[in-house]
């Protein structure tokens, strides 16, 4: 889940671990791709808020979305819900989004 580490200097200069507060934007799937892939977003935050926005759908509307992170990483929704399981989602820490 984490972006490419630095080359600079041969230095890891990468955090290890969920990047929650990279930008994320949701899409219907089908849709995250292309010129106006900017036009057809549905939602914009930080892939934290994204998370929690399609983990909080009733079950049978999760599977139309997916989320485009930083990094041109497309989540799918069994990704989705593993995030929104983990125990340093920052939903679960008290955090309402």
């Amino acid at each position: 889940m984490t972006d490419h580490p630095s080359t600079y200097k041969a230095v890891d200069t990468n955090p290890h671990g969920i990047e929650w507060e990279d930008h994320a934007m949701l899409h219907l799937k089908g849709e995250a791709d292309g010129l106006f892939n900017g036009m057809k977003t549905i939602g914009r935050g930080t892939l934290a808020e994204m998370v929690a926005r399609v983990s909080r759908m009733p079950e049978g509307e999760r599977e139309r979305y997916v989320i485009e992170k930083a990094g041109d990483h497309e989540l799918g929704t069994a990704e989705i819900m593993a995030l929104a399981a983990r125990d340093d989602f920052p939903g679960k820490m008290g955090k309402s989004f």
